[in-house]
């Protein structure tokens, strides 16, 4: 209580007032209106009615071994985001950028969208019975910014107060945007009355005290984790969490190999699992139990995160990938069709943008919104980005592939390099040689035949399989020529924008603008995508930014996030309807005993 007194005792004239200049509403949105009226009692995508009940067993290959929440370097528990703490808000699964009140009842922000305040719900309270109060808030957000100083995770915020028993005031350091209202969603809150007595970075095993529809109730490191649905969890009931956390128990199992989850799946010692390889999605799970109808094949929406799902991160602080037109022919080279007909069984499809998919996806040629932005700047553009639609080259005949190679010698030969005796150099003596990183060793089948290619053109490849340490020093350093990379991306785009393509990340040891992307109409086009505030601007600012990135070649996308593919046991009942952008999964599922009795034996 005296912590609280010198706290409200301390805040300006300009937090004492704030509550009456700010309208505090259920949620809030950006680029659209919200959905859901104040009042609503559940989201469209799930049950309200779902049973209660039943046990969900999951695989992960996280080695946890503590449950602090700070401590560095180490592995915690698996569990969704609120499972057994709550957060702030909650993002909506069915609108592209809105998001509702969980911890916090009220929400509000300042006419020039400096301050975000706060109304902690008066029910809220931790698994203990003490109350979450703006305190806990406060806590966690202070311990967050004192232990990762320097991060950009929330760098946003200048300070942040209590302004009463229910209220507190975060203020920023910049102008409000979706990136911050979706940082502050990820965050956690945490029990400052628990955790003030008690190292967060000290390892521990102790279960700590947690606000969340679940409690932890078994857990041992490295091994498994129960969760156990607490009938008394104080916002079972409220509108954002009605028809959600429905297991009785979830538990996860550790198995450090994939390859051993698919046979655990198969064996019904684990319920559900999603394949991220095609190979295995292909052929794997044509089982017994599955022609009996017990194991379901799915293909789910997670149309929050769009992009490029694996593709090739030209190093463009080198000198030899400063021409165009050498990124250009390293692309031509690619031969995607191939790849995807033998190595893929055909599943993936082209990425033929770096959001595909989605409505800021450039497509055709510039609209007018998007020439009012590229047009002062077309001196710097190459000229086929006014008058042609971008469209990598999709290879489907071997004489194709030979008219590709030979546009890939051309452009190589106007920017100076060519053959001699079998090896591509430049005026200078130069030899091309291109050193891959990798830290996965499933892409040399993606890589080994590009090589092929490559050496066709007269460039020597190699590749190094790096362990997780040496992968991150390379990258820390920039020591790698190109890189094979994920580079998917939350929807909407604009808030990871500046540290994936802006000038000012490129230089920065371990940013996600691996590529090292530094141009001043990107830096320019990242800018007006950031400060977008209605949908069309974002449109407009992320088309022409796709054009850009697109037409200088600076990756080799490959394929594109897809819907997920899914395999799980046919023992559970699913909403009606999924969501486009973030399905309630699997917290919106529930035990079916019916379905559940018809699987007597497992083959």
């Amino acid at each position: 209580m005296i912590l609280l007194a010198w706290v409200l005792a301390s805040t300006s004239a300009y937090s004492e007032n704030i509550l009456d200049n700010v309208e505090l509403k259920h949620g809030v949105s950006f680029f659209h209106d919200l959905k859901y009226p104040l009042g609503f009692t559940h989201f469209d995508y799930v049950n309200p009615d779902a049973p209660k009940g039943g046990k969900l067993v999951q695989a992960t290959q996280l080695n946890f071994n503590t449950l602090a929440p700070h401590q560095e370097n180490a592995v915690q528990p698996p569990s969704q985001i609120g499972m057994i703490g709550d957060t702030l808000l909650v993002r909506a699964g069915d609108e592209v950028s809105a998001f509702y009140g969980r911890l916090a009842d009220g929400i509000g922000i300042t006419e020039d969208k400096m301050a975000i305040v706060f109304r902690i719900h008066k029910d809220a309270k931790w698994n203990d019975g003490v109350p979450i109060t703006p305190e806990d808030v406060v806590y966690t957000f202070n311990a967050l910014k004192e232990l990762i100083q320097g991060s950009l995770y929330l760098e946003f915020i200048d300070s942040i107060e209590v302004l009463d028993n229910r209220h507190l005031v975060i203020r920023l350091s910049s102008p409000l945007t979706i990136y911050n209202i979706i940082m502050i969603r990820y965050t956690t809150i945490l029990p400052a009355h628990y955790w003030r007595e008690r190292d967060t970075t000290a390892s521990t095993m102790e279960i700590p005290v947690t606000s969340g529809p679940y409690r932890m109730t078994n857990v041992k490191s490295g091994r498994y984790v129960e969760y156990k649905r607490d009938p008394d969890y104080w916002g079972r009931d409220i509108p954002v969490n009605r028809g959600r956390y429905n297991f009785e128990t979830m538990r996860y199992e550790v198995y450090r190999d994939a390859t051993v989850i698919r046979e655990a799946f198969r064996k019904g010692l684990v319920d559900i699992w999603t394949e991220e390889d095609v190979r295995y999605w292909h052929s794997s799970y044509n089982t017994p139990a599955l022609d009996k109808g017990w194991i379901k094949k799915i293909r789910r929406q997670f149309g929050v995160e769009v992009g490029v799902r694996r593709g090739v991160a030209l190093n463009n602080r080198m000198e030899k990938f400063a021409d165009r037109r050498v990124r250009q022919a390293l692309t031509l080279a690619m031969d995607f069709e191939w790849q995807n007909r033998i190595l893929h069984h055909g599943y993936h499809k082209r990425a033929h943008s770096l959001w595909p998919d989605t409505p800021l996806a450039a497509t055709g040629l510039p609209s007018e919104d998007e020439l009012k932005l590229l047009a002062p700047f077309r001196d710097q553009l190459p000229a086929e980005l006014f008058n042609r639609p971008f469209r990598f080259p999709e290879l489907t005949t071997e004489e194709e592939l030979r008219t590709s190679m030979e546009t890939a010698r051309l452009l190589l030969v106007q920017a100076g390099w060519k053959v001699t005796d079998g090896v591509l150099t430049n005026a200078g003596g130069e030899i091309f040689e291109i050193r891959f990183l990798t830290d996965n060793a499933e892409d040399s089948r993606i890589l080994l035949p590009y090589f092929k290619h490559l050496e066709q053109l007269g460039i020597s490849s190699s590749l190094r399989l790096a362990d997780s340490s040496q992968y991150g020093n390379r990258l820390r350093n920039f020591d790698f020529d190109a890189v094979m990379r994920n580079q998917d991306i939350l929807m909407p785009p604009v808030h990871e924008l500046k540290a994936t393509y802006h000038s000012e990340s490129a230089m920065v040891p371990l940013s996600r603008n691996v590529a090292g992307v530094s141009h001043p109409v990107v830096d320019f086009l990242v800018t007006k995508a950031s400060e977008a505030t209605t949908i069309e601007q974002m449109i407009a600012s992320c088309r022409a930014l796709d054009r850009v990135l697109l037409w200088q070649y600076y990756l080799i996308p490959l394929y594109a996030v897809d819907l997920r593919r899914t395999v799980h046991w046919d023992k559970f009942g699913i909403p009606a309807f999924e969501p486009q952008y973030l399905p309630a999964f699997p917290d919106g599922w529930w035990y079916d005993p019916e379905k559940a009795a018809r699987i007597v034996t497992i083959d």
